[in-house]
């Protein structure tokens, strides 16, 4: 069984950066479509970004086009998230998440982290 552990959250000035992290455990990380998904207070889990077994592929929310970068290490069984000219709308528990292919929603992806906090103060 996958495990996945978010790190890299905190507390940013609005205009500020952050970079979460996402390790695997497991064997097998290259074969899967990685997400990462956000959830702020009262509302429902929303898409971030996406992105596909080799990279080669990456899909982003039209709130963090430009803004964010997913990535990924396969040889690290890691993923990455940069996030830049971060908002406070981007307030949010953001976690990651593993599916077979690359997908929108989080129903596309059976396995997921424990989510990591980031705030964004104005």
């Amino acid at each position: 069984q996958v495990q996945l552990v978010e790190s890299g959250g905190g507390l940013v000035q609005a205009g500020g950066t952050l970079r979460l992290s996402c390790a695997a455990s497991g064997r097998a990380f290259s074969i899967y479509a990685m997400g990462w998904f956000r959830q702020a207070p009262g509302k429902e889990r929303e898409f971030v970004a996406a992105i596909s077994t080799l990279g080669a592929t990456t899909t982003y929310a039209d709130s963090v086009k430009d803004r964010f970068t997913i990535s990924r290490d396969n040889a690290k069984n890691m993923m990455y998230l940069q996030m830049n000219n971060l908002k406070p709308e981007d307030t949010a528990v953001y976690y990651c998440a593993r599916g077979p292919t690359v997908e929108l929603t989080a129903s596309g992806y059976p396995s997921w982290g424990q989510g990591t906090q980031v705030t964004v103060s104005s």
